[in-house]
Parts: C-alpha cells; structure tokens; sequence
C-alpha cells in the first residue's frame, strides 16, 4: 500500500500516462466521447455502491479505481477540446473545499457537523446557486433525491421540530392513500398519494439516523437470498407448488440466516 504522498502522485501520474497512451493509440479509447461513457459511468457508480454495502475492501478498491479512470477519461477529453484538463478539476474542487470550510481555512467557529453543513448550503448561496435544491441532481434515484431535498431544506430551518409530528405527518399520508383506494378514486390520485406516503417516511427515516435507499437495498438482498434458496430447494417446479409449501422454505431460509 503507497503511505507517501510521492507514491500516491507517482501513481495517478501512471494513469495519466496510460490514460494518454490509450486515448492516442487504442481504437475503442479514441472513440469514446462524454455521452458514449457517461452510461457506463453509471453503472461503475452502482458497482461501487454495491462493494460499499457489502463494505468489500478489495471490491471498494477496484471500483474506485474503475471510477477514477472513468474521471481521468473525461478530463482528457475536456482538453482534447481545450475546455480544461484534470488539473483544472482538482483545483477547482481544492478552491471549493477551501472556501467552504471557513472554520478550518478562515476564522469561522461551528459547533458540530449541522453547523458545518448550515454554512456550506448559505456558501453555496453567496456562490450564485438560485435555489437551495439546485444542488440535487434531477436523475437521482427518486428516494435519494427525496432524502437529499430534506437534507437540504433543513439547513435553512424547513424542518419539523421533532420525530413524533413526523410520524404524525405519515400517519396522515397513509390515511389519505388508503381513502383513495377505498373509494376507488383514480389511479392517479392514488399515485400522488402514495408518493406522499413515502416521501413522509423518508423524512422520518431520516430524522431517526436511517437511510431509507440502504435500508430498502439491504431488504431487497435478504429477499433475494430467500427466494433464491426456495429456488434452490424446491422439491418440483415453482408452479406447480403452493403458498404455503414455498412460505415453509422461505421460512428454513429464515432460520439459516438466523
């Protein structure tokens, strides 16, 4: 492992070199633009989220190092096209992370971590962002980006005062949506109800330390583990087995992982 700063610079000098050579001699690399690798982007991006999770420190390390070649890639591009070049990136977010930590940088005192995040959103402000969301990419996954939007609103004092009015406000939600189905109402009024629901548990999450995209990820893993072992042991076809004989084996499957 490179400890040093030396063995660390020498190392992205590598990849820039290798990044270079790939660009001017490599078919598929010349052919690459901002929208042909921005797909596969995403998914390198969902890959390292999956290691995150499993926190699999050799499966971390080589996506990061799958994302970062992803980053060095649209830099040399940017400077194919005199736009900028890496250094260009990483100044500005070095000038960025300087700025916005004024309590480190500057003469600026905070409390706890809420300040620190209070005053980077009123930063961000003085910087010429329109609008406290502004920030919050609109391709995000729907509950992250309904996460991220509270985060935001309450740095700017858009919060309830505590937990209880929380759950409260889903108690609301989930009355209204279940009146909507009852009385048949359309589908999408039932829709903006049930976002409602969600978008208020969310927020309740949230105000408990959870985050409600990794929670949902881990229920979805302990669902698949579990239907893939009634898979696994199923004594005839899934179709011709009932209810209760497959609910037996998602039940063993439940104990095993006990």
């Amino acid at each position: 492992m490179a400890n040093s700063i030396a063995a660390k610079l020498k190392a992205f000098e590598r990849l820039l070199t290798i990044m270079d050579e790939l660009r001017e001699q490599c078919p598929w690399d010349r052919k690459q633009t901002f929208q042909s690798l921005r797909n596969l982007t995403i998914e390198e991006t969902y890959e390292l989220a999956d290691e995150l999770l499993k926190e699999d420190i050799q499966g971390i390390k080589e996506e990061i190092g799958d994302l970062m070649l992803h980053m060095v890639f649209y830099a040399k591009i940017a400077d194919e096209k005199q736009g900028f070049d890496i250094a260009d990136a990483l100044n500005s977010v070095c000038d960025k992370l300087v700025n916005r930590h004024p309590h480190i940088y500057g003469d600026v005192e905070v409390k706890d971590e809420e300040d620190v995040k209070r005053n980077w959103e009123q930063l961000k402000m003085k910087e010429g962002k329109k609008s406290v969301l502004g920030g919050v990419p609109n391709s995000l996954p729907a509950m992250v980006k309904a996460y991220r939007m509270q985060e935001k609103t309450k740095q700017v004092g858009f919060e309830w005062e505590n937990s209880e009015q929380v759950w409260e406000k889903v108690e609301e939600e989930m009355a209204e949506f279940k009146e909507t189905v009852t009385l048949n109402m359309s589908k999408a009024k039932q829709e903006e109800e049930f976002g409602d629901v969600l978008f208020s548990l969310v927020n309740y999450a949230r105000f408990n330390d959870i985050d409600p995209e990794t929670a949902l990820e881990k229920i979805n893993q302990k669902f698949k583990r579990r239907f893939e072992y009634i898979e696994a042991n199923a004594p005839k076809s899934l179709m011709d087995m009932t209810l209760a004989e497959m609910d037996a084996l998602w039940n063993e499957s439940k104990v095993l992982e006990a």
